[in-house]
């Protein structure tokens, strides 16, 4: 059968994505053909886009979604043709109304979560679970420095802080930005354009410093975030939407006070069915309690997909960004 999905067949700029006629077939072994009701975009779709995270062209794009079941093959048993269903991750694909995927990145929507909600929140979402509950299990009083506070996972990592009742400072490039991170649970927010991160962070933590940056900026902020750490604190740093960090010399780590580093991403720590099942559950527990609300605050046609990339780069979008095919 035909659907339409974005394909593109070189590394570039939004202009290398082109809609198209795809045919879709049955589902193989382990597979599953979803019909799309809404498809996430996330800053991890630039890189793939423009070959920062190489991949095997021509190909489709996008790892997150949700739609209904409509056939599954063989050894398919969590989901049944009618089921709702969501998902995060590989392969890239999601950019299509119609697709035959792997069923075992997919899992059962509860029905008061609405499809848009769970196609901008399973990736961002479940990052933030991990990086609240894995990466560094984040305790109530605690103190932390989290980078694009009003983007999509920032949003999110807002409110979730605010839930656990951690003191998160956010950083922001605008005033309104900053003013949309207090309003979702940020303890402090700083303007990155108009403060010194450092020097702010020293003030709000009366020279403390804190125990843990959540850095998915990159090049940009990378230097300043190991600053504000205290001695044996962990820097995260879990994307570059301003660029690859550069190559630096672990003495870094040894001049600042023996810190810790880590670069995770979210394929490691849902690689098992009981993982994922948790990291889901979790986060539909906090959307269903109201703790986290899910901001889609953009939405394009699945056709305009170059244009809600556009959007993403030129940091013009706030919270999650969805699809509609």
């Amino acid at each position: 059968m035909h659907t339409k999905a974005i394909r593109l067949s070189k590394n570039g700029g939004p202009e290398v994505l082109e809609y198209v006629d795809v045919e879709v077939g049955e589902p193989g072994p382990g597979e599953a053909r979803v019909r799309q009701h809404a498809i996430g975009v996330n800053f991890i779709d630039v890189y793939f886009r423009t070959g920062l995270y190489p991949m095997p062209l021509p190909s489709g794009l996008g790892q997150e979604g949700a739609g209904v079941v409509e056939a599954v093959g063989e050894g398919v048993s969590h989901v049944k043709p009618g089921d709702r269903v969501a998902y995060a991750g590989r392969p890239n694909g999601a950019y299509s109304q119609l697709r035959v995927m792997p069923a075992d990145i997919l899992v059962k929507l509860p029905d008061d979560i609405s499809y848009e909600t769970a196609a901008a929140g399973m990736l961002q979402g479940m990052t933030v679970w991990y990086l609240f509950n894995r990466t560094h299990q984040l305790k109530a009083g605690e103190t932390v420095l989290f980078h694009a506070a009003a983007g999509g996972v920032g949003l999110i990592a807002c409110q979730w802080a605010r839930a656990i009742g951690a003191n998160l400072i956010g950083t922001a490039g605008s005033n309104e930005k900053v003013e949309l991170a207090k309003a979702h649970g940020a303890a402090h927010v700083i303007n990155y354009n108009t403060e010194d991160i450092v020097q702010r962070v020293m003030e709000i933590t009366n020279g403390a410093k804190v125990p843990v940056v959540y850095d998915s900026v990159g090049k940009d902020t990378f230097t300043r975030s190991l600053d504000c750490l205290q001695p044996l604190g962990l820097m995260v740093s879990f994307g570059n939407s301003s660029g690859a960090v550069p190559p630096f010399s672990l003495g870094e780590l040894a001049s600042r006070g023996s810190l810790f580093i880590t670069r995770p991403s979210l394929g490691a720590y849902v690689a098992t069915r009981t993982e994922l099942e948790a990291a889901a559950g979790d986060l539909f527990q906090m959307i269903s309690s109201g703790k986290v609300k899910i901001e889609v605050n953009q939405r394009f046609a699945l056709a305009d997909a170059a244009q809600a990339h556009i959007a993403l780069e030129s940091r013009k979008t706030t919270g999650s960004t969805v699809l509609l095919p």
